[in-house]
């Protein structure tokens, strides 16, 4: 008899240990296959979304805003966030003196960035392409813009 309970120890013993091996071996792909999480909604108005400074300090934004309002009909806060109306107000000018054709609608896109650098080639030390990305160049010519 004893041989037969050692028997069936070992054969015990064996299928424990495949069971704990099996589970651990599941246990990662259990987490593969969970649910993806649910995608959030912003709360956020979208002109704070549109807002885009191209570098400017908070600051240099409003010394911005204030000549948009001075020259090119800006009537939001001068709150140093470059948002739709700040930019539907700079286009104007772009599209007054430095030929841009789009249109009036506050994004500050390819074309918008073409005219701006235009305008910084002219008088803000910009040298670069005018290829419409606003990299290091176009930005440290906006900041010169800002602070005169």
């Amino acid at each position: 008899m004893r041989p037969n309970v050692l028997a069936r120890t070992l054969v015990g013993i064996t299928a424990v240990a495949g069971l704990a091996t099996g589970s651990l071996a599941t246990a990662g792909t259990g987490f593969a296959a969970s649910a993806p999480a649910p995608e959030t909604v912003s709360a956020q108005s979208p002109s704070l979304l549109t807002t885009q400074n191209f570098g400017l300090t908070s600051a240099e934004a409003k010394n911005v805003q204030r000549w948009l309002a001075e020259y090119w009909n800006y009537t939001d806060g001068i709150d140093g966030q470059l948002g739709t109306n700040s930019w539907k107000a700079f286009q104007r000018c772009l599209k007054t003196y430095w030929g841009y054709t789009g249109a009036i609608d506050g994004d500050p896109g390819t074309n918008t960035i073409k005219a701006l650098q235009r305008l910084l080639k002219d008088s803000y030390g910009y040298t670069g392409a005018i290829d419409g990305d606003a990299g290091s160049g176009t930005r440290a010519a906006f900041k010169r813009f800002a602070a005169s």
